[in-house]
Order: C-alpha cells, then sequence, then structure tokens
C-alpha cells in the first residue's frame, strides 16, 4: 500500500468513526511554491517527519504529494500514463493545445488543471496533506486550515544545487533553472491570474539557502502546530 493509499484509507476511516465531528472541523494543510532548486521536496519530508512527530491531538499520517496529484488526475480520467508529462507546470499555445488534443495527445489543458485544482481541494478539505506546487496556494486559498508557503533562495546557489543533483555543467543547470521558473510563473499566470513571487499570496516566505531545509521545515511545523 503506498503512502497515497494509506492516507485516503486513514481519512476514510475518520469519517466513518465521527462524521459529525469531521464536518464541523477545519483540518490542517499546508502548500509550498517553490522556486527551482530551492528544496522544495526536502523540505517538505522534513516537515512531514516533524509534523508527525510532534502532533498530539490524534494520529494520522502527514502525507506529501506532489507528482502523486497528477496520477490521481490520470486514473480518476482514466488516461493513459502518457499523458502525464503534458501535466507539467507549463504553459502552450491555444493553438498548439488544440492541435495535441485533435491529434489524441491529450485531453485539453484547460481540462488538466481543472481536474488538478479539484483534486489539490479534496487534499485540503480531507486535511493532513502537504501539497506542492501547481498553484495550491492559489486554489485553496478559501479553504479553512491552510499555511500557505513559499521557498525562495539566491540564483547561483539553487543553479549550485540543480548542477549537483541532475550531475550536469553550470551552464545546463543554469538553464534548467531558469526555464522551469519561467514555466511556474506562466502556468500560474496563465491559468490563474496571479504572480506565483507576490509574497502575500502565502503566510510564510523562507530562504532556505540561508535558513537551511531542516530549520525552514520546524518554522512551518510551529506554525502549523500553533494554529491548530
Amino acid at each position: 500500500m503506498n503512502d497515497y493509499t494509506s492516507y485516503i484509507h486513514s481519512q476514510a476511516k475518520k469519517l466513518r468513526e465521527d462524521p459529525q465531528k469531521n464536518r464541523r472541523t477545519n483540518r490542517p494543510y499546508v502548500t509550498i511554491s517553490r522556486q527551482t532548486g530551492a528544496y522544495g521536496l526536502t523540505v517538505a519530508r522534513k516537515l512531514c517527519e516533524y509534523l508527525q512527530k510532534n502532533e498530539r491531538r490524534e494520529k494520522c499520517p502527514w502525507t506529501v504529494f506532489d507528482k502523486e496529484v497528477l496520477k490521481k488526475v490520470v486514473d480518476g480520467l482514466e488516461l493513459p500514463e502518457t499523458v502525464l508529462p503534458y501535466m507539467s507546470e507549463s504553459t502552450i499555445s491555444e493553438v498548439e493545445d488544440l492541435m495535441e488534443e485533435l491529434f489524441g495527445l491529450h485531453p485539453s489543458r484547460y481540462l488538466l488543471v481543472h481536474e488538478t485544482s479539484e483534486t489539490i481541494l479534496q487534499l485540503a478539505q480531507l486535511g493532513y496533506a502537504i501539497i506542492i506546487g501547481r498553484a495550491s496556494g492559489i486554489i485553496t486559498a478559501k479553504v479553512p486550515g491552510g499555511v500557505h508557503v513559499r521557498l525562495i533562495s539566491p540564483l547561483e546557489k539553487r543553479i549550485e544545487h540543480m548542477q549537483e543533483y541532475l550531475k550536469v555543467s553550470k551552464k545546463e543547470a543554469r538553464e534548467f533553472v531558469l526555464k522551469k521558473d519561467r514555466n511556474r510563473r506562466d502556468y500560474v499566470k496563465k491559468y490563474f491570474g496571479k504572480d506565483n513571487a507576490d509574497p502575500l499570496l502565502y503566510d510564510l516566505v523562507i530562504n532556505v539557502d540561508a535558513v537551511g531545509p531542516q530549520e525552514t521545515a520546524r518554522l512551518i511545523g510551529g506554525l502549523v502546530l500553533k494554529q491548530f
């Protein structure tokens, strides 16, 4: 049983045990927006460990969701896994999207973004989820219980990190980081009309290079536990 399946089984069991209580309770969740190379997944995993260790009220599997969100959309729409590359945080022209849809490469990008957003909303409402990227903080802005975070780091540090992680040259790492940042910015702008670098979208904006991934996770976790 994978982490996602364990999470769903646990949440479903809680709802069956006391449906009235669970309808009244706002459940905690976290969304993470991140610059490329700012240790987004590392912080999310450390945060998950911190919350599992320090959450005293009840036992619940805090779970990190990154690519698992896309897998759920693919399964829900009964699409082949070959669609997954078309669900990245990037944009294409309307003509290109239409041509790819007509040739059966994937459903409309707007449908994929809509279904992804619905899945993110469901996870936030279930609670105890750490959701990475895909405008999750914007999508869930009106869902009570959330702590919304933006992770940043100096460009040169992020390039060094990705160079080491990807085992590529510094030039290749720079191109990768700048392209990924641009794709994520354009994705949020096109489909949600927001600037993902706007600090007012978040409860916390943290320079991970200055603070460190472990302390970043502790800061976020402390805010989550303080609120709940």
